[in-house]
């Protein structure tokens, strides 16, 4: 299934031999195409399975290239898709670094964040595996706990120790003061043998309450393996009781007598989940299965797919209301920043939280965002709902879960129609961040957004003019920070916004005006890697020759870079910018943590090659510069097989490096073709005719290494 392209995969992040690695050969231009590769190069060394949210960027461009690691990040991606932790709900995880937020979410904000004034609360009795600087609290002894039916074994490198002599034991914390509001969750933190088939609850006191009852209850699990702590969450926001001032919690452990159990902590949370990795995890799922066409893959993830869209769609209000409507306590898209009328700041906690990548910003309710990524996804399982329908022999399974891909896509037009209206701002011309609960909308020129919404083909034809006519500079947005040339101020990428943003941030980002403006990649800053939705988005709405001048700007930069020394050589001053990464605030997302910067070089294969992964082959759609005579993507790895592709404006060539043992369907752009069979010493053979009537129609060949296969445009009418 996976083709092994080297008896052995090198370390992560070494560097292959340049005859191992694709190449992007364009004849006359041999300077920028090197400059291009060493991009490409540099990026590729770390690439990896990452957190959810690069699944839908990461996966296409770890996976194609042709190199000795090939094997072995198939191999990688394979077993991080599949073990993506899905809870019972369908709520895909994040699998973010290790903090003491919620385990299922983003790293921040944690209790603290908010603090006990506000009405957090937690108690550490260990902090053992929790990365310094994720947690800004103090580790604590039992002072003030009561322990009831149990013996106290003290505390050491793990936690709180409690034999549970009698049955039924329990532990009551100190008074503390808790605000519901902040404190959606409760954490405990803790290892547990003895338990048995317990059912453990919390229970709590309230202002109005000082007695524990069942109506102040909420049950949990126990840990389901004694040798390892668990992180427990516990929504008890979904109790209609937690409600009022909370002023103390008791834990039940209805055990047997004998147990034993080791507390690490208990802490108030607040809900940090994503609103867009479920759409993330489908995305890459289906990037992984068309390039490696793994059918136990796709046997063993599809209902997990099915589960985590029918999560967006119905606990997410993705049917209901044809856009992501955020249901997390927390990201109601309001601003934590509130001003009156004499500019006077309050900063409110518990508000404002992150759905995104975009972390410091709250997005949302009505998220925009996430929509587009929802749309996409629907029409992305549609797709595939309608292959296994084709494929009965892939032996894929159905069931209760499988959808209609006719009715995914015809929810998809729906989302397009509603949502790219309800988001679109007719004053400034581009889509706006969201709607939030006070029916408020955010505008602050988001360019990322605004370059996939074209991107994912969610944004109209006369919405994607209007777009692009705005980065361009031909459409100046009154009120804008950043207007015409300026919006490529940093060169390698537009500002990730055109208007200074003081004001729209979560509760744990109180002080944005103390950065200036540029000197954070939310606030009219940039990443390197979504350089690519907006040279993809110019190919499509101003052709390849827009998107390779924006290349060049890009090449040149890199060229000063890398005669400096590298990117933190090149910055390092702050003249030139401030570089974010590694839990440095800046400007400048190009390495560290931004790992996306591996999708730039990948215009080259989407976009000007136009080559895409299919599931009985590949498709090819070539769209080249006028002064580009030829484009040649090399060692393309597919399915099992390894080959070249070169472009001109008049033909394509597929040169096969490994002889694939199916025969291979090369979908082909609408028109009249002359298909070639080329033979080693060049002698062509089997020429015939054929006529495609759009793009996605194909024709069946067979591809064996030493020989080509060449298809030549003959008539003008070939679709672009």
């Amino acid at each position: 299934m996976l083709v092994a392209l080297a008896a052995a995969s090198g370390p992560a992040g070494a560097q292959e031999p340049s005859q191992d690695f694709p190449k992007f050969i364009v004849p006359g231009l041999e300077k920028p195409m090197a400059s291009l590769e060493a991009l490409h190069r540099l990026h590729y060394a770390r690439a990896r399975p990452l957190a959810t949210l690069w699944d839908e960027w990461m996966v296409g461009p770890s996976l194609w290239p042709g190199t000795p690691r090939h094997e072995q990040l198939c191999n990688q991606w394979r077993g991080a898709l599949l073990s993506r932790r899905i809870d019972p709900e369908g709520y895909v995880a994040t699998h973010q670094h290790a903090s003491i937020a919620h385990q299922d979410g983003w790293p921040f904000p944690f209790w603290m964040q908010g603090g006990l004034e506000a009405g957090a609360w937690g108690w550490h009795f260990s902090l053992k595996g929790v990365p310094k600087g994720w947690h800004s609290t103090e580790q604590r002894d039992q002072a003030g706990w009561t322990l009831i039916g149990g013996r106290d074994g003290g505390i050491d490198e793990d936690g709180w120790n409690l034999a549970l002599e009698q049955g039924r034991a329990t532990v009551e914390t100190p008074p503390l003061r808790i605000e519901p509001a902040q404190s959606p969750f409760l954490q405990l933190r803790w290892r547990a043998e003895g338990l048995g088939n317990a059912q453990p609850y919390v229970e709590w006191c309230t202002t109005g309450h000082d007695d524990y009852g069942p109506e102040r209850r909420f049950y949990f699990a126990p840990p389901s393996r004694p040798d390892a702590f668990s992180s427990t969450m516990i929504p008890v926001h979904r109790c209609p009781t937690w409600a009022g001032t909370i002023t103390r919690l008791r834990v039940q452990f209805d055990n047997p007598p004998g147990a034993e159990v080791t507390l690490q902590a208990m802490f108030t949370q607040y809900d940090t989940r994503h609103n867009i990795n479920n759409q993330a995890f489908i995305i890459g799922c289906d990037q992984y299965a068309r390039w490696t066409r793994d059918l136990n893959f796709l046997r063993d993830n599809i209902n997990r797919m099915r589960l985590a869209l029918l999560y967006v769609a119905r606990e997410m209000g993705g049917r209901e209301h044809n856009c992501v409507v955020t249901p997390f306590v927390g990201h109601d898209g309001r601003s934590a920043l509130v001003f009156d009328e004499k500019g006077n700041k309050q900063v409110i906690p518990g508000r404002g939280i992150g759905n995104n990548y975009w972390d410091l910003l709250p997005f949302g309710l009505k998220d925009t965002y996430a929509t587009i990524r929802y749309y996409h996804a629907l029409n992305v399982l549609a797709d595939i709902e309608e292959q296994i329908a084709e494929h009965p022999e892939w032996n894929i399974p159905g069931g209760p879960l499988r959808q209609e891909p006719d009715a995914l896509r015809a929810h998809a037009a729906e989302v397009k129609k509603h949502a790219g209206s309800l988001f679109w701002n007719e004053k400034t011309g581009r889509f706006v961040s969201g709607i939030d609960a006070d029916g408020v909308s955010h505008d602050y020129g988001f360019t990322f957004l605004n370059c996939e919404a074209i991107y994912y083909g969610f944004a109209t034809e006369a919405q994607a003019q209007a777009i692009m006519a705005w980065l361009s500079g031909k459409r100046i947005v009154e009120g804008d920070t950043s207007r015409g040339d300026d919006i490529y101020h940093w060169r390698f990428a537009p500002r990730a916004t055109t208007k200074r943003n003081v004001e729209y941030y979560g509760f744990f980002w109180p002080f944005p005006e103390n950065i200036p403006w540029g000197g954070q990649v939310q606030d009219g800053g940039a990443v390197l890697g979504f350089s690519y939705h907006d040279l993809m988005a110019r190919l499509a709405v101003r052709g390849p020759d827009d998107a390779w001048s924006r290349l060049r700007e890009i090449l040149a930069w890199f060229d000063e870079v890398q005669a400096a020394g590298g990117y933190r050589a090149y910055y390092a001053d702050g003249k030139r910018g401030t570089l974010q990464g590694g839990g440095t605030a800046g400007g400048l997302g190009l390495d560290a943590e931004f790992f996306e910067s591996l999708l730039v070089p990948q215009v080259m294969l989407d976009g000007f090659l136009g080559f895409k992964p299919q599931w009985d082959g590949f498709e090819v759609n070539p769209r080249l510069p006028q002064d580009w005579p030829t484009l040649t993507v090399t060692r393309i790895a597919l399915h099992d097989g390894l080959l070249n592709v070169t472009a001109s404006h008049e033909s394509f060539t597929v040169e096969p490096l490994t002889t694939w043992a199916e025969p291979v369907m090369i979908d082909l752009p609408a028109g009249r073709w002359r298909v070639e069979q080329v033979d080693e010493a060049g002698n062509v053979h089997d020429t015939h005719p054929v006529t495609i009537g759009q793009l996605g129609q194909g024709v069946s060949v067979r591809l064996e290494a030493g020989t080509r296969v060449r298809f030549v445009a003959l008539a003008d009418d070939r679709q672009q």
